[in-house]
């Protein structure tokens, strides 16, 4: 889908929302990178608004999106890089508020997972403002869904566990519940720590086999995945130079995933050939 037809769906009930309903500040996810990934709530909501503060992992398509005369601010936040104080980021968006502007908060992925959406949305609240979150595609399901990865699968994996990367609890105790049900493991800015996240795994008694993979700019143009296990993965993860964001997941179901891109790979644009012959053959409608 197009840009021009994404703003020709949004744009039906633009006028309709701007005249009816009270200015208001809405939280909104701008989902993992792709923009036909975006909701159409959430591209109405970009294209009629008059103030855009946005984050680091918000992509240039999805921002033109906004009118010529919408106000953009750019708050990203990337790990080692000169980052905007959260502090900061409440104060400008209580000032948008107080000047009475439709305005968007726009945030990589979904805002309430590992976004802080509820953080600014409640010091909004506590000044006397109103604001709405808009789901988005969370880098879990954007990521994995990109690199043909399931999240669970029957027989491997009846759940998943979405983890941060940057913050942890490094018990044994906290690293073992990880490992307690049969579920995929999701960890968000883990990269630089997956020697730490392979330390506690293997110590809590995971198999130095467990599958890896590491989705570098998933759901972009530019994604890379680079596979591994729990026992090479703090290797693996030193060796990967990408500028963009990388997501781990750490499972059975990476293998599962694996096998399914090998299969994608060898069908050959003719491979549907022999097996309409074979149904001819057999006398099966095709």
């Amino acid at each position: 889908m197009k840009t021009a037809e994404i703003l020709e769906l949004t744009c039906v009930k633009k006028a309709e929302t701007r005249l009816n309903t009270p200015h208001k500040l809405a939280i909104v996810g701008a989902g993992c990178g792709d923009i036909e990934l975006l909701t159409l709530k959430a591209a109405r909501l970009i294209s009629s608004a008059e103030l855009i503060v946005y984050d680091a992992l918000v992509s240039d398509d999805i921002l033109s999106l906004a009118a010529k005369e919408c106000e953009l601010h750019f708050v990203g936040k990337r790990c080692g890089q000169p980052s905007a104080l959260q502090d900061d980021i409440n104060a400008l968006l209580l000032e948008c508020a107080v000047r009475g502007l439709n305005t968007v908060r726009l945030k990589g992925g979904d805002p309430n997972v590992f976004g802080r959406g509820c953080e600014e949305a409640l010091f909004l609240a506590r000044n006397g403002f109103a604001s709405e979150f808009i789901p988005g595609v969370t880098a879990a399901l954007g990521c994995a869904a990109s690199a043909g990865i399931p999240l669970t699968h029957r027989g491997v994996a009846r759940s998943v566990t979405l983890v941060t990367g940057s913050v942890f609890d490094d018990s044994a105790v906290a690293w073992q519940s990880l490992l307690a049900a049969q579920t995929s493991l999701v960890f968000y800015m883990g990269k630089t720590q997956a020697a730490k996240i392979a330390h506690g795994l293997l110590n809590a008694g995971a198999n130095v086999q467990l599958p890896v993979v590491f989705i570098s700019n998933g759901a972009r143009a530019n994604q890379r995945l680079t596979y591994a296990s729990l026992g090479n993965m703090a290797d693996t993860a030193r060796k990967i130079e990408v500028s963009g964001p990388t997501m781990i997941i750490v499972g059975e179901v990476v293998s599962v995933g694996k096998e399914l891109s090998d299969l994608m790979d060898s069908i050959g644009n003719t491979s549907a050939e022999p097996v309409l012959e074979r149904l001819v053959n057999a006398g099966e409608p095709v």
